[in-house]
């Protein structure tokens, strides 16, 4: 089994995304207008299986409702049963209601876990204030209820706030974890790299913790295989290719390359050896997705 472990879908007649439709606002991952159509399962299977993919993971994205995208894509799951469609819904883990939220979630046999975002980029990050979460009781009592139900969470952040998460997430053992993104490294220089790599051993460190080899292209656009090696193989040397996980990020690196370009680039990276782990059985086991 292949699994594209991390894309995005959106129909939007049926679920409204205020980021995506924002006009004249270009974002940390580049100028959206490109993207502000519907990007539905038949498009992204016609790129996924011209290179071997036959199953993948929904993230959610920024829906003006939560649950109303994960009913929506939990409809495409059971509308499409020939391709297995796993999802990781959005639910605000300090929320007065969030054990009512996750009851609902709860509902739907597409899900698998939670993603919120603790951080996007340094500067969005300071308007929107997400990091704060890591410093709200509430959130890790929220972590502990994804734990108690099977879930797991999937972390974006950047790697300023890698220590103090690692921290965090000790506390939490029995939670899987997945970084997103290889956790943004926004700097590419190379002591960006290296400030990087130093910070992201406060989550490789921890044997819950999985990485997602993905979304590398949203602070480097013009990126080659080369310029994005040194992650790549960084990643593997920490987490070790059984906590490694392809995905794609489509449609939104869809601004700077193409599914084929990002596949054959990751392809060529990752050694042939452990490409049955990277390019499925990481994601198969942590999503719990059968065939």
């Amino acid at each position: 089994m292949k699994i594209d472990a991390h894309h995005h879908l959106w129909d939007l007649k049926a679920v409204n995304y205020p980021w995506l439709m924002a006009r004249g606002e270009k974002r940390f991952f580049g100028d959206p207008a490109p993207i502000q159509r519907d990007y539905l399962l038949e498009e992204f299977r016609a790129d996924a299986e011209a290179h071997g993919f036959n199953a993948s993971v929904h993230i959610q994205v920024g829906a003006e409702d939560g649950l109303a995208e994960a009913r929506w894509v939990h409809t495409v799951a059971q509308e499409n049963p020939d391709w297995p469609l796993a999802q990781v819904a959005f639910c605000d883990l300090t929320a007065e209601d969030r054990d009512a939220q996750l009851d609902a979630l709860a509902t739907l046999s597409s899900l698998r876990g939670v993603r919120q975002i603790v951080g996007r980029a340094p500067q969005e990050d300071r308007q929107t204030g997400t990091n704060t979460l890591l410093d709200n009781p509430a959130f890790l009592e929220g972590l502990h209820r994804l734990a108690d139900r099977n879930l797991s969470f999937d972390l974006q952040l950047i790697p300023e706030l890698m220590p103090a998460t690692g921290a965090l997430l000790a506390q939490v053992p029995q939670l899987p974890v997945v970084l997103c993104h290889a956790g943004s490294p926004h700097d590419r220089s190379t002591e960006g790299l290296r400030r990087w790599e130093t910070s992201l051993r406060h989550l490789s460190g921890l044997p819950n913790v999985f990485c997602k080899l993905s979304g590398l292209g949203m602070f480097e656009h013009d990126w080659t295989p080369q310029s994005i090696r040194p992650i790549v193989e960084t990643c593997l040397e920490q987490f070790g290719a059984e906590r490694c996980m392809f995905g794609s990020n489509f449609p939104v690196d869809s601004l700077s390359s193409s599914y084929t370009q990002i596949v054959e680039a990751y392809e060529a990276l990752v050694p042939d050896d452990v490409h049955q782990a990277v390019f499925g059985e990481t994601a198969r086991r942590f999503y719990r997705i059968e065939p």
